[in-house]
């Protein structure tokens, strides 16, 4: 009995596919809980379709994944002085976001960063005069940029590639490749068009991983079911039940993910009043669940336990069975599962 993601094989790897197809030169990433997936699993898909590079979030993450994938490992997180040392092959490649950086990487593979409208992390136009003399130290394998997911000035991403490449040729930086992220596939051709000797190689995780959301489905297993009616106590703060109905204990917890949610950006008025509507009734303890039966997403019966949660199923829907696997609507970057199945077809 677990929490399981099924994955409709063939048809995820066939959106993998397109995606490539796509995007020549892509780079997979393959961070934090690697897209719902785990480190190993895409390892094992970057190899099969061939990549030469996977980029990483973390030195710690590159150290667990070289043991699964034999190519370039990119880490995204950019160096640090003082880091501490994490032990890499030298088929590893650092992120560098300063000049101070670079210096401290003597001999080393480096991509460096430049600030991009996202104002996250990177190399100024001011610091790229400093960076002529010292990227003789390392071995330079390219530039990268960053670039935000929405543009709401109006702005375009292109224009944004194109004069970071005009500050690179002006200072007689090498530009022989540009790793960028957030890019759509015609940008990427447009910009390969008006750079013909530079090779353009986009960092793709979500879209990648992630962008066919119906060739995955995560299922809980009813554990048990317990009938009670209205005003019966349960639980470990012994709450009344609302009306008849049953418990239901269901595979999925803290642990896995479930109830736990990283903050949404919310655009419009119905996203925010529903947001509104949902913290009002958290406070009287009312919390919907990500599981769903009989074709609506049930109530949480209390806050959800480390391995399992328990559900409230009103009497007027169908009683649930043990063994009985219920759809649960998580997010791939916050949950963790007992099993993966493949399924083909």
């Amino acid at each position: 009995m677990a929490l399981s993601l099924y994955v409709d094989t063939a048809r995820w790897r066939a959106h993998q596919k397109s995606v490539i197809d796509s995007f020549p030169g892509l780079v997979p990433v393959c961070k934090g809980n690697g897209y719902g997936f785990g480190h190993e699993r895409l390892s094992e898909e970057a190899s099969r379709f061939g990549s030469d590079m996977l980029a990483v979030g973390t030195t710690y993450e590159a150290a667990r994944i070289k043991d699964w994938f034999s190519g370039d490992l990119l880490v995204l997180t950019p160096f640090r002085r003082g880091e501490e040392p994490v032990p890499l092959p030298d088929r590893v490649v650092r992120s560098v976001s300063s000049v101070d950086g670079v210096h401290a990487l003597v001999g080393a593979r480096v991509v460096i960063e430049c600030m991009s409208s996202m104002k996250r992390h990177g190399v100024s136009e001011q610091d790229l005069a400093q960076l002529t003399g010292a990227i003789d130290d390392v071995r330079l394998e390219g530039f990268a940029l960053h670039l935000p997911l929405d543009r709401t000035d109006g702005s375009d991403a292109v224009e944004e590639v194109i004069a970071w490449m005009d500050r690179l040729r002006a200072a007689r930086l090498p530009l022989h490749t540009m790793f960028v992220s957030h890019l759509r596939a015609e940008d990427l051709a447009r910009l390969q068009q008006q750079f013909p000797q530079t090779r353009f190689r986009a960092r793709i995780g979500t879209r990648l991983w992630l962008g066919d959301h119906d060739s995955t489905e995560y299922r809980g297993s009813v554990l048990d079911v317990t009938r009670v009616s209205k005003g019966d106590r349960f639980g470990y703060r012994q709450q009344k039940a609302a009306s008849d109905g049953w418990l239901v204990v269901v595979a999925g917890g803290t642990s896995h993910g479930v109830g736990l949610e990283a903050p949404k950006a919310l655009h419009g008025v119905m996203p925010r009043a529903k947001g509104v509507a949902r913290a009002g009734l958290a406070t009287v303890n009312r919390n919907l669940s990500p599981f769903v039966w009989a074709g609506k997403q049930r109530w949480f019966a209390e806050p959800p336990h480390m391995q399992v949660s328990i559900l409230f199923v009103p009497s007027d829907a169908q009683e649930p069975r043990v063994g009985d696997e219920l759809v649960a609507h998580l997010r791939h970057t916050t949950t963790q599962f007992d099993r993966l199945v493949d399924r083909q077809g």
